[in-house]
């Protein structure tokens, strides 16, 4: 079966690096699916779960923030500020985070760079928990 070469990369780190055979990802205007032989393609990604079909028929979940996705014909590019497989993702911290941002979202003394920071933050989170959640089904 054909594959394709996935990257993850964030600022921080190279997060995964393997040939998969397909890769779903969040994208703004939806989820989109990447299979070996995709066409040339750039776009943003948004926060949420992004899915990877192993070698072997294993999938991978992981929660991703902001970013852009290049995809070429044998190759696949993620670039964003935040990829954490569902093992790593702690539920307690996520479910505090969500609150301390709604909680913050009440404040109306927030400017308009300060909201979407906090609107940021929330998203991630929210991406943490269904990730987390999906595994417990």
């Amino acid at each position: 079966m054909a594959t394709l070469h996935l990257e993850i990369v964030t600022p921080e780190a190279l997060v995964y690096q393997e040939e998969v055979q397909e890769v779903v990802v969040p994208g703004v205007e939806g989820e989109l699916g990447i299979l070996p032989q995709h066409v040339a393609l750039i776009t943003q990604i948004l926060p949420g779960e992004l899915r990877i079909q192993q070698r072997g028929g294993k999938e991978l979940r992981l929660a991703v923030g902001e970013g852009f996705l290049e995809v070429r014909p044998d190759r696949v590019s993620v670039l964003t500020d935040m990829a954490i497989t569902e093992a790593d993702i702690d539920e307690k911290a996520a479910q505090e985070a969500v609150a301390r941002a709604e909680q913050e979202m009440r404040d109306q003394s927030l400017s308009h760079e300060e909201l979407a920071t906090v609107q940021a933050a929330l998203q991630k989170s929210l991406a943490k928990l269904r990730v987390k959640r999906r595994s417990h089904h």
